[in-house]
């Protein structure tokens, strides 16, 4: 999910629930960028995920153009990190409980 800003508890939810949360940098929106929903979007995290790192953000346009725009991850401690790769926070829970 891709937001301007992210209220506190819904963010941590999103995370939570294995949804990864980004957010446009400056003065970047779905407005200002043109986006109309027939575009597909890819996302770059790099090697390693990390709290608050940037991320791209690749627009691919209906008309064949692409576009990239960084965007900021949104989830933001070293525990929701393993929450998110791990399919969100149920997932993670089980996994230990099984591993114990």
């Amino acid at each position: 999910m891709i937001a301007e800003s992210f209220e506190r508890i819904h963010r941590s939810n999103l995370v939570g629930m294995g949804v990864l949360p980004l957010q446009f940098k400056g003065d970047d929106s779905w407005q200002s960028l043109g986006l109309k929903g027939d575009e597909t979007i890819s996302i770059e995290l790099g090697d390693a995920i990390v709290p608050q790192a940037d991320a791209k953000l690749i627009i691919q346009r209906a008309s064949g153009d692409t576009e990239t725009v960084i965007v900021k991850l949104r989830i933001d401690t070293p525990i929701e990190v393993d929450y998110y790769q791990h399919g969100g926070i149920l997932p993670f829970v089980l996994r230990q409980l099984l591993a114990a």
